[in-house]
């Protein structure tokens, strides 16, 4: 009987410090690669879409975060443990089990549901058997404890919760942002170097640099793109509208490929590019990668995923001919940008 009690201690301690564990990853997860990087992306991806205003995004990111630190901490102290941690924990998952739920039956099992952020991609299938395992081992601990193991100190669940949440607000403070236009840099009136480059060597006959041409022929009606409160040429002609994080290694490589490109193909599109201001000091750098310079302005993380669209993701890369969307390109996955493709829907003429 005594090996069987130890065996059940040894058991319920086991299932807290893995539930506790779970919060803490959770929690952590969300701020994951820096916080105000994360912490915008989960507002403008997961709680902005279900109907949250952007200002009260902010505070709910950062208590929802802070509440499941504090539970974390919760589930390895004694304290209101039956009646108040454990409810609150399954109350909590059982919440977010009901949106996976939603999300999967609306738009289905796409995308990162976002419970461990950036850090661990979850699917909302997998995020959801996740919590429902969760949620099991929860109902055990509440029907294997007892209320008369409650201890009852209020200063130090106070203390825990107000700790977790103001820890959060610390290390990802709000920051108030000014409505203003934003700041386009480099010269959109003029034509790229490169391409004035390469049109002066297409003329020429000896020229083995230019290997591809873009045929003059008829052009689409001209339609409104969305973007040109943006850079307000881009609905003239032919532009790639390019969305960008100045740190991000698949954002670069693509800029690369599409600097290769333009010093092939004469009359290639003009870039426009959008960055995250997130590391914004990095942009020289991504440019010296890339191997060109263009136009190109910068947008808070909330406003660039909401530009951009929040189930889609970087590097994002949309063809645009007299504003009529021909070819786009987002993520690192089956949407990936692929310059053989695209180098093809380039050069390939209206019909």
């Amino acid at each position: 009987m005594g090996n069987n009690e130890q065996l059940l201690r040894t058991l319920k301690l086991g299932l807290r410090i893995l539930l506790a564990g779970m919060f803490f990853l959770s929690a952590i997860a969300k701020l994951y690669p820096s916080a105000p990087l994360a912490l915008g992306t989960f507002e403008a991806k997961q709680l902005i879409p279900m109907g949250f205003d952007e200002s009260v995004a902010q505070y709910f990111s950062r208590i929802l975060i802070g509440c499941e630190l504090a539970l974390g901490f919760g589930l390895l102290q004694p304290h209101y443990f039956k009646r108040l941690v454990l409810p609150l924990s399954f109350l909590m998952l059982f919440v977010f089990s009901s949106q996976l739920t939603y999300e999967i039956i609306t738009i289905g099992n796409k995308g990162n549901c976002g419970c461990f952020g950036a850090l661990l991609p979850m699917t909302p299938v997998q995020a959801l058997v996740k919590n429902i395992l969760a949620m099991g081992m929860l109902v055990y601990l509440f029907v294997a404890s007892k209320k008369e193991e409650d201890k009852f100190d209020h200063f130090l669940i106070l203390t825990i919760i107000l700790a977790s949440v103001l820890a959060i607000f610390m290390v990802g403070p709000i920051q108030q942002k000014t409505k203003v236009m934003p700041v386009i840099h480099g010269t959109i009136n003029e034509p790229d170097t490169a391409t004035t480059v390469m049109d002066t060597l297409v003329t020429s006959t000896n020229s083995k640099t230019v290997k591809d041409t873009i045929p003059v022929v008829k052009e689409p009606k001209s339609k409104k793109s969305g973007f040109s409160n943006l850079f307000p040429d881009i609905d003239k002609g032919k532009k790639i509208l390019c969305f960008f994080a100045p740190g991000c290694d698949h954002c670069k490589e693509t800029a690369k490929q599409l600097t290769k490109m333009k010093k092939s193909i004469a009359g290639f599109p003009e870039i426009r590019i959008i960055f995250m201001d997130e590391e914004a000091e990095l942009i020289p750098d991504f440019f010296a990668f890339a191997g060109a310079e263009y136009a190109y302005l910068v947008l808070d993380v909330v406003t660039f995923w909401k530009t951009l669209g929040s189930s889609k993701d970087t590097p994002g890369v949309m063809y645009y001919w007299n504003g009529n969307l021909i070819k786009e390109y987002n993520g690192i996955a089956e949407k990936k940008f692929k310059d053989v493709e695209f180098k093809k829907v380039v050069v390939k003429p209206w019909e």
